[in-house]
């Protein structure tokens, strides 16, 4: 599949690449499918990225913990990524990372809203760089990390956190109550909500980065697939959807690429070099 204009309101926000550009991928449903590894096109469509002057940040709702291995299998090697819906963002240097920005919240009144509306439900505490406490352990594979199992609800709100991860059938349910509370709310799933701080996304934290490499904002392009993706197409200058989006999703981008299957990523990445 060819990458095609999708948002003619869109057409005159024009991306700039005379100059070093900030590109923000997505990582599940985007880089990847959640469980395997980069495809080599990707792996060569990022180098290519890299090879052109530009800069490739990773935007993600994962932990850090788990966006930094696929840092690693991309060879960034002195990049940005923005984890945790842009609660966390760090700086990663070869093999070590440096947090430039961090956004908490404390977990208690999340956490007896949920556990009281929704006996069962599953909370996960996120611990940076390092995992999360839960209250019931998640199933293999849901969590990034390891899982720190707690023997009572006091435990969970022990320390500060960047991220509540909330996952029960009908979960999804819990998201006016948690909003009302002025928090940031992502329906991932209708089973599960990722809970961070007010007034927070990936575009938050990637705006700080832009100006912090001192990229101008039209040198700017996301690629995402996500609902946590709408803020960060909306912010940036190209913005491309990929083709298995959510048709909300694609329709807040102005160019749309291939599925995850399609490798879409890549031909995405490598149509911003022209």
């Amino acid at each position: 599949m060819t990458t095609t204009s999708r948002n003619p309101q869109r057409t005159s926000r024009r991306l700039d690449l005379s100059m070093p550009a900030l590109v923000t991928c997505d990582i599940d449903g985007t880089l990847l499918n959640t469980g395997e590894p980069v495809s080599p096109a990707v792996r060569a469509a990022v180098a290519e990225v890299l090879a052109a002057g530009h800069h490739v940040a990773l935007a993600t709702g994962r932990s850090l913990v788990g966006a930094l291995p696929v840092a690693a299998e991309l060879g960034l090697d002195d990049a940005w990524i923005v984890a945790s819906n842009g609660a966390v963002t760090a700086h990663v240097m070869g093999d070590d990372y440096e947090i430039s920005d961090l956004h908490v919240i404390e977990p208690e009144p999340v956490v007896r809203v949920a556990v009281e509306a929704m006996p069962g439900i599953r909370v996960a505490a996120e611990l940076v760089g390092v995992g999360y406490r839960v209250n019931i352990p998640f199933p293999d594979g849901e969590l990034n990390g390891d899982q720190h199992s707690v023997a009572a609800l006091e435990e969970l709100w022990a320390d500060a956190t960047p991220r509540l991860a909330l996952y029960r059938p009908g979960a999804f349910g819990l998201a006016p109550i948690l909003r009302a509370m002025s928090l940031t709310v992502i329906e991932t799933r209708p089973d599960w909500l990722d809970v961070t701080p007010p007034a927070l996304s990936k575009a938050t934290a990637l705006d700080k980065v832009r100006r912090h490499l001192g990229i101008e904002f039209h040198a700017t392009a996301a690629i995402g697939d996500g609902e946590n993706d709408l803020e960060m197409l909306r912010w940036a200058t190209r913005s491309i959807a990929m083709g298995h989006a959510p048709a909300h999703v694609r329709a807040v981008a102005d160019r749309e690429t291939g599925t995850i299957d399609e490798d879409g990523a890549a031909e995405a990445l490598l149509s911003l070099l022209g």
